[in-house]
């Protein structure tokens, strides 16, 4: 198992959007994470300086592929498609960098 954090920030004007489209779901996308290997996944919010949080464990032994396989699907295109225009890349994100991974520095069992 591979623990992942990430990290994006949110538009102001787009919180309220956002937490609707989480607060609904998608059964179908979470089918797919769940058919790829992630488990345990969670994004928190933090207001005011606008951060969205991610957290998963990943439960496969290709994460590479298991990712390239969730880009092709078209109901993730779809979902991101409604949550990407809520979020902008850090301004520390490399090129093509949408959310940006976190180093894990401490885990506790």
């Amino acid at each position: 198992m591979q623990r992942m954090g990430m990290v994006i920030g949110v538009k102001p004007e787009a919180i309220a959007e956002y937490r609707r489209l989480h607060a609904t779901g998608s059964a179908e996308v979470n089918a797919l994470l769940s058919a790829c290997g992630v488990r345990n996944y969670s994004i928190y919010l933090r207001e005011p300086e606008n951060l969205l949080f991610g957290y998963w464990e990943y439960h496969g032994a290709d994460w590479t592929a298991d990712a390239r396989r969730l880009d092709g699907e078209p109901a993730i295109r779809a979902w991101l498609g409604q949550t990407d225009p809520c979020q902008q890349p850090l301004a520390s994100a490399g090129p093509g960098e949408w959310w940006s991974a976190m180093e894990e520095v401490f885990h506790l069992d």
